[in-house]
């Protein structure tokens, strides 16, 4: 995978999270692919396996679920099958974020904030950030 796939990719990648989406468990794989890639199998349970109690076996059914999924790449090279995510991060970040606003929120941002905000759930630096981006937007118009 390359950094900055191009807008063909998102057309994909949006294709997909029509039909299929990652689940919170599938998530940790794609974390531990995302940090450093391509990996073996035993690559990625050995990491997942330092902080839970999930079988090998477990890990690699999920690998293959995001394989058909399309959301990870599995070839063959120099006699090992490899893993690795065919999309960013912060495409699949974003992509998920705009799938829960318009679940839970209808679309709409506002809600979500004043939910954190007024329910106290953010830190006093959270808050400051949210401000200076906030500030950011407002002079951009």
């Amino acid at each position: 995978m390359k950094k900055g796939l191009g807008p063909d990719c998102m057309d994909i990648y949006n294709q997909k999270m029509e039909k299929a989406r990652i689940s919170e468990s599938e998530w940790f794989v794609m974390e531990q692919l995302w940090t450093r890639h391509p990996k073996t199998a035993a690559d990625v349970v050995e990491g997942l396996q330092r902080n839970s109690d999930w079988k090998g076996q477990t890990i690699r059914t999920m690998l293959a679920r995001l394989v058909k999924k399309r959301f990870v790449r599995m070839y063959q090279k120099d006699g090992l099958y490899l893993y690795e995510p065919l999309f960013d991060r912060d495409q699949v970040v974003e992509k998920e974020s705009e799938g829960f606003l318009n679940r839970v929120f209808a679309g709409s941002r506002q809600p979500l904030l004043l939910h954190f905000v007024e329910k106290g759930k953010l830190s006093r630096a959270e808050k400051q950030e949210l401000l200076r981006a906030l500030k950011k937007m407002d002079t951009s118009d």
